[in-house]
Parts: structure tokens; sequence; C-alpha cells
């Protein structure tokens, strides 16, 4: 099948007469193949918006190649219409309903009025279409931004921090939007802060780190690649259980209120040893990845208000080259 969008060695850099060339991309490559719901994930300035507003004919690149529903990007024009896209923040006209907004819209697009109704529903804005954005919360403005994209009928959507100013309840609901979508047939394409989202939503993810992907492929893939065979152990004697289990040779270290024992293939080797100096064991849990820890160790970032910063820049030199491709 036709991968709906192929990127191979994307390249730009920026220029600036005060601050000199920034390089956003080096050589970025990503992949995305009909049906998925696909993660793009990478810290605050590692390239994923240029990444989106090249692919969308918004910024020209340096170099590379890339393609769009099988169409090179130099004829983007030609598959516009098929794709529907929200790359950073939504702006409308504040004095304009939300009705009217997706009306203009629609006009301006040759899309049918009775498509409007359709999508304020899709979205759950049906009550408040009446009402002036200018009243609309950030999380309803988000909204009125995936309906604009979901007026075409779009074969690809691609959506820059869809979850954004959203409360638990409309996480939930653009969770369940998505979902529908690609179960009707829709590539979704989403960049994303929330990484327990991408991981629970997501069929595949993408990696970006100082411009270069380092990491592609299933969740569930890149999860089990990341699976060190750490178990959560708990003992009434730590201290003991501790060099009983140093003892045995395994790899033991001691975290708040628990061990941590690690490398281990067979759990079975944890309760035998600690059973033979009768030390009753009260949990013994596996610890498994997330896509967090997954993403924290790939870019060397921390979370700051739940947006991902880059704070050492010898990590991202030393993981950038190692493309770690996962298949499923």
């Amino acid at each position: 099948m036709t991968a709906v969008i192929e990127i191979k060695g994307l390249r730009k850099t920026f220029r600036s007469l005060r601050r000199g060339p920034k390089v956003a991309l080096d050589g970025f490559d990503m992949l995305v193949e009909p049906g998925q719901i696909h993660g793009f994930l990478g810290p605050n300035g590692s390239g994923k918006t240029t990444t989106l507003r090249t692919l969308l004919g918004l910024v020209r690149a340096d170099g590379g190649e890339m393609s769009i529903l099988g169409t090179p990007s130099r004829e983007y024009a030609s598959v516009a219409h098929r794709v529907g896209a929200i790359v950073e923040s939504p702006a409308f006209f504040g004095n304009f309903s939300g009705r009217k907004t997706l009306s203009l819209l629609a006009t301006a697009g040759g899309v049918g009025q009775s498509r409007v109704g359709e999508v304020l529903e899709r979205v759950g804005l049906r009550d408040r279409a009446d009402d002036r954005v200018r009243s609309y919360s950030l999380g309803m403005k988000q909204r009125l931004a995936v309906a604009s994209a979901l007026l075409k009928q779009p074969e690809l959507l691609i959506l820059d921090e869809p979850a954004n100013g959203l409360d638990p309840a409309g996480i939930h609901e653009m969770r369940t939007l998505m979902r529908d979508l690609a179960a009707d047939g829709v590539t979704v394409l989403v960049s994303s802060h929330i990484l327990s989202e991408i991981e629970i939503i997501c069929d595949t993810v993408t990696i970006i780190s100082r411009g270069r992907r380092v990491l592609a492929g299933p969740v569930d893939a890149v999860l089990a690649e990341h699976d060190n065979g750490d178990f959560r152990v708990r003992v009434p004697e730590p201290d003991r259980a501790r060099e009983v289990l140093a003892g045995a040779g395994l790899s033991v270290t001691a975290a708040d209120d628990h061990l941590v024992v690690g490398g281990v293939t067979d759990a079975s080797a944890i309760s035998e040893a600690l059973g033979r100096a009768e030390i009753w064991l009260t949990e013994l849990s596996p610890i498994a990845p997330d896509l967090e820890s997954v993403f924290l160790d790939l870019t060397g970032t921390r979370p700051v208000d739940g947006v991902y910063h880059q704070v050492d820049d010898s990590v991202a030199v030393s993981v950038a080259p190692q493309t770690l491709e996962v298949s499923a």
C-alpha cells in the first residue's frame, strides 16, 4: 500500500542576521501508513512544527524528499482537498459564531452547508454553535479548529496539539473522535505533549530530537524494545532482602518504599531466592516502560508545566545519530 506520508532526508535551516543559522531539520525521515493513528513526538524546538509546515507547503525545505497521499510535495495543491490540518494555535474572528465561521469556510472550500451541522455535532459544539467565538474557551476554540479541518471529509487529518485547553472529558472525546475517524479509514497524524494519550490512542509513533528521527515504530513494539525486565519488590525486611538478592546475582536498587530488581527474565528467581531466606513477598510486579520514560531517555528532556524542553545538548548529540527502527 502507498504510504500516506513519506519523508526522506528532510533538511531545513533558518537564517537570521542577529542569531545566525539554526538547523531545524537535519535529515529527518518519517513514514505514515494508511489507516493509522500516528503519534509525532518531540521536545519544544525539535522540528515538529517545521516538519508539518513543510509538509503542507507553508515552509520551503532546503533538501530531502516528501510525498503526501502518494503525491510529491511540490504537487501538494492537487491533493490539498483531501487533507485537513491544524498547525499551531487556531485563530478565528471573535464576533462570528462558530456556525458562521464554519459556514464561511465551507463556502470558500466548495463544501455543502449540510456538512457544517455534521462537524459541529461530531466535535461536540452543537449547543454552542450560535454563540460568538469570543465567548469560547480555549478548548472550545480547539474543537472549532478540528471541525474546520473535518469540513472536507479528509483522507488525512493532521492535528498539532489537539488536546490543548481541553479538560479530561474533552480529551476523552477527542480520543474517541480520532478512533472513530480511523475506523472510517481516515489516517490521523497527531502531535501532542500528552504522552499518555499518545500511548493509548496511537498505533505507531515517530520521535524527533534536534531535527532528526531517533525512534519510529508501532507503540507496543517500542515499549517492548525498552522493557528492561525490571520488577518492583516489596518485603518486610528490605535491607536483608537486598543483600539476599544481590547474593543471588541479581541487580538490586532501593527506591523510596520498595526494591527494584533489574534484568530479570523469570520472576521466579526473585521469589525463590527470598523464599530460601524465609523472606516473604508482599508485592512482586513487573515495571513496564511507558512512552514518557522512553521519550525522556531518548531526547534528554525534562517536563516543565507539561511541556518538554531539551536540557542537555550532550544527550541529543549522542542519541540523534542512533535511529532506532522498530518493526512490528
